[in-house]
């Protein structure tokens, strides 16, 4: 598959969106989303792992704030979603993966009116937690669809 090739049903779905040049670059799909969790799933490429051909660190940490991106931005309206900013981001290491599919749960976990904090996790195909990680979030003034 290219990148020209790449679908995503669930993010056309749930937000009306086509996946932009980075998410098919990367190939992840948003999987789940309600209020407060996103779940992006990546079947693991051989683009995706550095030279000792592990999962590259920031690929794990692209996931992490795409995760925490969307978990703070639901809305159950296609199109009316709120753009984000990530004002910061810190990830952490646990395990290698080299093979299968990544799994990446994010879950907001508070904020106000202009921003938010959440966190994500990234778990191997046989559930084990590979990376983590939090940051905050700052909601910009245009919905999505307006950029």
């Amino acid at each position: 598959m290219t990148m020209d090739d790449f679908e995503d049903p669930g993010l056309l779905s749930m937000t009306g969106e086509e996946p932009p040049g980075f998410q098919r670059a990367m190939g992840y799909r948003l999987t789940e989303w309600r209020e407060g969790e996103a779940v992006l799933e990546m079947e693991i490429g051989e683009q995706h792992r550095n030279r000792v051909g592990v999962v590259h660190g920031g690929v794990f940490a692209a996931l992490i704030d795409t995760a925490c991106g969307f978990c703070g931005s639901y809305t159950d309206t296609p199109g009316e979603q709120r753009g984000v900013a990530t004002l910061s981001l810190t990830t952490s290491f646990t395990a290698p993966a080299r093979e299968g599919v990544l799994r990446t749960i994010g879950k907001k976990r508070g904020g106000g009116r202009n921003t938010f904090f959440a966190s994500a996790e990234v778990f191997n195909s046989e559930g084990v937690l590979v990376a983590f990680g939090e940051g905050t979030f700052r909601y910009r003034t245009k919905k999505t669809r307006e950029y």
